[in-house]
Parts: C-alpha cells; sequence; structure tokens
C-alpha cells in the first residue's frame, strides 16, 4: 500500500469524509523521497466548532505514525461542509519550495 493509500485509509477510519483530496507534492521538492510531500483538502462535518488549530490537532493525530518517517511534510486545509461550500471548492495552490538542497545554494 502506497503512503498515499496509508493516509487516506487512516483519515477515513477516524473521520466522517465528505471530501478529500490528496495531492503528491513531492516533485517541487529537493531528495529522493517520492512519497514525503503532501497537501490534503479534507471536508468533515467532525470540524463543526472547531477552531484551525484543533482541526490540525485531529488530523495529525490520526496520521502521527506516518508523520517524519515517511511523510515530511503534509499542508492541511481543513473545511466544514458549509466553509467548502462558501469557498466553491478552491484550494489555494502551494508554494515553491524554497530549499533543502544545498546544489541549489550559491
Amino acid at each position: 500500500m502506497s503512503v498515499a493509500e496509508q493516509l487516506e485509509s487512516l483519515l477515513q477510519a477516524g473521520l466522517n469524509v465528505q471530501h478529500i483530496q490528496l495531492e503528491n507534492e513531492s516533485h517541487m521538492h529537493s531528495g529522493p523521497a517520492t512519497e514525503s510531500h503532501f497537501k490534503l483538502v479534507l471536508v468533515s462535518p467532525d470540524f463543526e466548532g472547531k477552531r484551525l488549530v484543533q482541526r490540525h490537532q485531529q488530523v495529525y493525530g490520526l496520521v502521527a505514525e506516518l508523520m517524519q518517517n515517511p511523510i515530511h511534510a503534509l499542508a492541511l486545509h481543513l473545511h466544514t461542509p458549509e466553509e467548502w461550500v462558501a469557498r466553491n471548492g478552491e484550494v489555494p495552490l502551494s508554494p515553491t519550495c524554497k530549499g533543502g538542497s544545498k546544489a541549489d545554494q550559491g
């Protein structure tokens, strides 16, 4: 099972997921890892009444076994169904990687 499949499985098991979009962004970063950087868009009624920090803590708690190894970075975009509708399903683009490789430092 791929890292992305493991991540989705843990989230589906721990939350009432209405929409999930997981994007592997590892190609945007330096290093050999092919499944180390992800962007997650998740819509769940379980986020109702929770601050952003509480939502992040809930998600990180579910996927803790994958963080740091093999996942190095996980960008989270967590919404209630109402917030998702208000955003028209739009998610900001991820910034380009700014470092990590000594070859990039001139």
